[in-house]
C-alpha cells in the first residue's frame, strides 16, 4: 500500500509537491503535531549555546521546511528519469573519486542525515562502469517500510544491504574482484557499551559509530566524507573529501573522528539541513 501511494503521488510535477511540503505537510508537522519539537529544541541549544533564542528559533523552523521538502522530494523521486536526477544531484570530483576506487577495487562513502541523504544513492550513475554500489541499511519494523525504503534506495541500480551482512557480502565481492562502492549513513547514535570513539562534536562529546573506519581499514579501501550541500530547493552538490586513500595505515579512531568533524563543519555551514529530529546526544560517555 505504502509503495502503490508512493507510486501515484510520485506521477504529480514537483512544483505541487512542493506547495503540499508547504501548505499541508508543514503546518501539521510543525504546528499541529509539532513533531519531535522537543529533541529539536534541546539539540540546537546544546549545539549551538552561543546563538540567541530568535537564531535557534530561525533554523528550528527552516529545518522544518527542509524535513518536509526532503519527504515530498523522495517520493517524486520514485518516478524521476535518471537523466533529472543527474541535473538535481551532482557529484565532484568524480574522476578522482574513480581513479582511487578503481585502483583500491572499492571505495567507502560516509554519509550523515544531511541535505536528501536517500538522494545520494544516485551515485551509481556517476561511478565507472562495472563498479557496484551497496547502500548499507537497517532493516525497517514493518515489512512494507522496508520494502519501500529498498524501492527507493534501489530506484537507481544500487544494492541494499542489511547491516548485519555487510561484511559477509563485501568478502563475497571481494572474492570475485568486484570493484565496489559502500555508502554508510555513519551519524547514528551508537550505545555507550559498543561505542569505540567518542569526539567533541558541537560542543558535546559524542559517540560515533566506527562501521566506515572498520571496513576501510580491513578492505583496503580509500575513504571519503560526502559534503552535500543544499545549493537550491530540489538541487544538491555532493563533493567527496578524501578522508583517507590508505586506512590499512591510519591509527584506531582517525577515520572516524575526521568524519565527525568533517560533517560538523557540514552542519555549522547548513544547519537546517541536518535531522536535527534525531535525539543524536542521548547517550553520555561512560566515566
Amino acid at each position: 500500500m505504502l509503495l502503490r501511494c508512493a507510486s501515484v503521488l510520485s506521477r504529480l510535477p514537483l512544483r505541487v509537491h512542493y506547495a503540499i511540503a508547504d501548505g499541508i505537510l508543514y503546518p501539521i508537522v510543525y504546528y499541529v503535531a509539532r513533531y519531535r519539537r522537543k529533541v529539536v529544541d534541546r539539540n540546537l541549544q546544546l549545539a549551538f549555546p552561543d546563538k540567541s533564542e530568535a537564531a535557534r528559533k530561525h533554523i528550528r523552523k527552516a529545518f522544518y521546511h527542509r524535513l518536509c521538502d526532503t519527504v515530498v522530494e523522495n517520493i517524486y523521486g520514485y518516478r524521476m528519469s535518471d537523466e533529472e536526477m543527474r541535473q538535481r544531484v551532482v557529484f565532484e570530483p568524480m574522476d578522482e573519486v574513480n581513479r582511487l576506487v578503481n585502483q583500491a577495487g572499492g571505495g567507502i562513502f560516509m554519509l550523515a542525515h544531511l541535505g536528501n541523504w536517500e538522494w545520494m544513492a544516485s551515485v551509481q550513475q556517476w561511478v565507472s562502469p562495472g563498479v557496484k554500489e551497496i547502500n548499507v541499511y537497517r532493516q525497517q519494523k514493518t515489512p512494507k517500510a522496508d520494502r519501500l525504503m529498498l524501492a527507493l534506495r534501489e530506484r537507481r541500480g544500487g544494492v541494499c544491504v542489511e547491516k548485519k551482512r555487510i561484511l559477509r557480502e563485501l568478502v563475497r565481492y571481494k572474492a570475485e574482484h568486484q570493484p565496489v562502492t559502500i555508502g554508510l549513513i555513519s551519524d547514528q547514535k551508537p550505545r555507550p557499551e559498543v561505542t569505540h570513539t567518542w569526539v567533541k562534536f558541537l560542543h558535546q562529546e559524542t559517540g560515533f559509530l566506527d562501521g566506515g573506519e572498520m571496513l576501510g581499514r580491513k578492505f583496503g579501501y580509500p575513504v571519503f566524507y560526502a559534503h552535500i550541500t543544499r545549493t537550491q530547493r530540489g538541487y544538491y552538490r555532493c563533493v567527496f573529501q578524501l578522508i583517507s586513500a590508505d586506512p590499512a595505515h591510519t591509527s584506531d579512531g582517525e577515520i572516524t573522528t575526521a568524519y565527525a568533524h568533517a560533517l560538523e563543519q557540514n552542519i555549522i555551514e547548513q544547519p537546517e539541513s541536518w535531522l536535527w529530529s534525531h535525539n543524536r546526544f542521548k547517550w553520555k560517555k561512560k566515566q
